[in-house]
């Protein structure tokens, strides 16, 4: 079995895209796709900067540093990872508005006594 490697210029046209789950997930997606430069994202403030360097380049990176069968199992791959992570965004988004809507009403409660 004959193992290509894959140089920059070797990345398809369709694989330059923004990549939604090297956004929402950051280290964990990179992680899992050998794009160890993700980690940086747990750096506070470095975050900040990483999750939209890992949106614009995650992608390239990722095929680049893993194997894929070919464009179509790789677009499949990153396709359910920017589903998780968008998924896992919005069970955040409603659990920090619950939250928020339960402290504001115990504020109001205690300000009342």
């Amino acid at each position: 079995m004959e193992t290509t490697v894959q140089t920059q210029e070797s990345v398809p046209a369709e694989i330059k895209k923004w990549s939604w789950g090297a956004f929402f997930l950051g280290p964990i997606w990179g992680i899992f796709n050998n794009v160890w430069i993700a980690l940086l994202g747990f750096i506070p403030l470095v975050n900040l900067v990483m999750i939209i360097v890992l949106g614009l380049k995650g992608n390239e990176w990722a095929w680049n540093n893993k194997e894929w069968r070919d464009v179509e199992h790789f677009q499949k791959v990153q396709r359910a990872w920017g589903w998780w992570g968008f998924g896992i965004f919005l069970v955040s988004l409603v659990i920090s508005i619950i939250m928020m809507f339960l402290m504001l009403s115990a504020a109001v409660m205690i300000t009342e006594v």
